[in-house]
């Protein structure tokens, strides 16, 4: 399966700067052949969470209407990064997930928020999976900081995920972290990630370097440290070849991990 990422230039604070790109970029990566199509992380606003109340969308209605369009204009899946949105009086970083027929087959928001970086100010932290088929792919979703939490994919994978998408905002100090944990991510669960981070050397300092990594551990692509799009052929059959010839999923042994309590 073709995969397509969209190393995007996130304007800050931009939204309709933002959708203009985004529609522009989808539509050039479905004319290069991709079957799905991933976006970075908070691509409708960037970080710009003091602005909120003004820039978030409300129950996420511009932004599923709009990439429900054009995943069945273009006949594509679309793991939609994520987003600000508003719901009710309080705001949070939302993945949404449409199928090549503009059906919403995923809907998760971020569980894990980075203080380092306010998120927790200002965004509610979203408390369910994200579990979701893309034709005969089970795949899931998790958002950026999330990665830092082996126990979170790990819960996903055991639901049967091939494959972890994983949109983010990684800024440029911590990215040699972003490329280690994404290809550890990769081997302990025995699938492939699909990361795709952001672009911004104005206010906020991102440089890219998305990544698709395959089971093995073998870094199958890394974006540049500009905008990019990419169209990487996948081969999804080597999940199950890998579980077959390591079985950690046959080794484990829950029940000494559910006994283990951590003193602060």
């Amino acid at each position: 399966m073709k995969i397509g990422c969209i190393q995007l230039n996130v304007g800050f604070g931009k939204v309709d700067e933002n959708f203009a790109r985004a529609e522009e970029k989808i539509r050039e990566t479905a004319n290069q052949g991709a079957e799905i199509i991933v976006l970075p992380e908070m691509w409708n606003t960037g970080y710009a969470l003091e602005r909120l109340p003004e820039l978030a969308d409300e129950d996420g209605v511009r932004t599923t209407a709009f990439l429900a369009s054009l995943a069945k204009e273009l006949s594509v899946h679309i793991v939609g990064g994520s987003v600000a949105t508003k719901k009710g009086d309080k705001f949070y970083n939302t993945m949404y997930t449409f199928d090549k027929n503009g059906e919403l087959v995923g809907e998760y928001s971020k569980a894990h928020l980075f203080r380092l970086m306010d998120e927790h100010l200002y965004l509610e932290a979203g408390d369910e999976m994200n579990r979701f088929t893309l034709g005969d792919i089970e795949a899931a979703g998790v958002i950026c900081y999330d990665i830092r939490f082996p126990e979170w994919l790990r819960a996903h994978a055991l639901e049967g995920a091939k494959v972890l998408f994983v949109p983010a905002q990684w800024p440029t100090p911590r990215i040699d972290h972003w490329k280690t944990l994404l290809q550890a991510r990769a081997i302990e669960n025995q699938c492939f990630v699909i990361a795709v981070n952001r672009i911004s050397k104005k206010v906020e300092n991102f440089n890219g370097q998305s990544m698709i990594i395959q089971p093995w551990g073998e870094v199958l692509w890394v974006g540049a440290d500009d905008e990019e799009v990419a169209v990487i052929d996948v081969d999804f059959s080597i999940v199950d070849e890998v579980r077959g010839r390591i079985p950690v999923y046959d080794d484990r042994r829950p029940g000494l991990y559910s006994g283990v309590t951590v003193n602060n």
